[in-house]
């Protein structure tokens, strides 16, 4: 690349392979991208790390964190605590709220938005599979009886778990309706007079 440089302005035809190997140099690898990526994201389950492993001792409570990144998303457990169950509420509204705060101080340390999942006592894990297999049983149910069926007001983690869940049902689909707090999924027959159109996500 130095010698194409160096070349006449009139021999094109260096010049051009100069250009393209310039060009092929200032490429970035997919592998590459990927790799910054989940850097990225490692760094932001540390900051996360860090930040809980001081509102614990703030607490006075035990808990092993553990760090790992899954899809886009770096995610963040607290397990092993006797008190850690006051941290994630009723029906998780606690965990949502300590989640928000944990991306909050990664958006500070970082400057910028972090996606970040937090699971306390594997509330989370055990709340997904209770969804996955409600939204399998009652789109079923929706295929064999033709009925539409409306479920009780669910967070936005909590629908799309169940989107997800009817999706893998044949013949059936799903939509949100409502706002929040009471937005809901609702479960319909594919071809159903009430249920053209595209299926929203949320």
């Amino acid at each position: 690349m130095t010698e194409t440089d160096t070349h006449d302005v009139g021999d094109v035809a260096t010049q051009d392979a100069g250009d393209s190997a310039i060009s092929g140099a200032a490429e970035v690898p997919a592998s590459s991208r990927t790799g910054d990526r989940e850097d990225r994201l490692v760094a932001e389950g540390e900051i996360a790390g860090d930040y809980l492993e001081e509102f614990l001792d703030l607490l006075d409570f035990d808990g092993d964190i553990d760090l790992d990144v899954e899809g886009d998303r770096a995610m963040v457990s607290i397990d092993g605590g006797e008190d850690l169950t006051k941290l994630v509420g009723r029906r998780g509204e606690v965990l949502d709220a300590l989640q928000e705060l944990t991306r909050l101080a990664v958006h500070q340390k970082t400057g910028e938005r972090s996606r970040l999942m937090l699971d306390v006592a594997g509330w989370r894990r055990r709340r997904r599979e209770e969804l996955t297999a409600m939204g399998d049983k009652v789109a079923r149910r929706v295929l064999a009886s033709g009925q539409r069926e409306e479920l009780a007001p669910m967070t936005p983690f909590e629908r799309k778990i169940v989107h997800d869940a009817i999706a893998a049902v044949p013949g059936t689909r799903s939509e949100s309706e409502g706002v929040e707090p009471s937005r809901r999924v609702v479960v319909l027959k594919t071809g159903d007079a009430d249920a053209t159109g595209p299926a929203a996500t949320d």
